[in-house]
């Protein structure tokens, strides 16, 4: 994968811009955009903070705080990425977890390389690598 794509998507949700990030995943697996909305379907009684409904093509979230959660709305376009509108989940959980999983972890990457050195007196210092010794 690529950590600065990931990365970007898991922001882009982070700061409320949900459909922006759908966009971009869309684009980049080459798939249509899911719809999305807020409120589960009727008759669903799970207790998710989201479901994917392959029949409209539409991610469905709790309520408008779960636009900000990465890990559901990763999750849930996974099953979006592994189906077509006539055609049952081919994902399973574990592996939309997984997905989901990959982008927050390279989102959380560090940005700033630290080196770690042990002076005379054993105690341990962090000097940023980046700045000049």
């Amino acid at each position: 994968m690529e950590p600065r794509f990931e990365a970007l998507v898991v922001h882009l949700i982070l700061d409320g811009k949900t459909e922006e990030a759908l966009e971009k995943l869309a684009k980049h697996y080459n798939v249509d955009i899911p719809k999305i909305k807020v409120g589960l379907p009727k008759g669903n009684r799970s207790k998710a903070l989201g479901c994917y409904a392959t029949k409209n093509q539409t991610i469905y979230v709790l309520n408008s705080d779960v636009l900000r959660d990465p890990f559901t709305i990763l999750h849930e376009f996974y099953h979006h990425l592994r189906t077509s509108p006539d055609s049952m989940h081919k994902g399973t959980e574990k592996l939309a977890n997984k997905f989901a999983i990959e982008f927050i972890e390279a989102s959380r990457a560090p940005r700033i390389k630290y080196a770690y050195t042990i002076t005379f007196n054993d105690s341990l210092q962090r000097r940023d690598t980046n700045s000049p010794s």
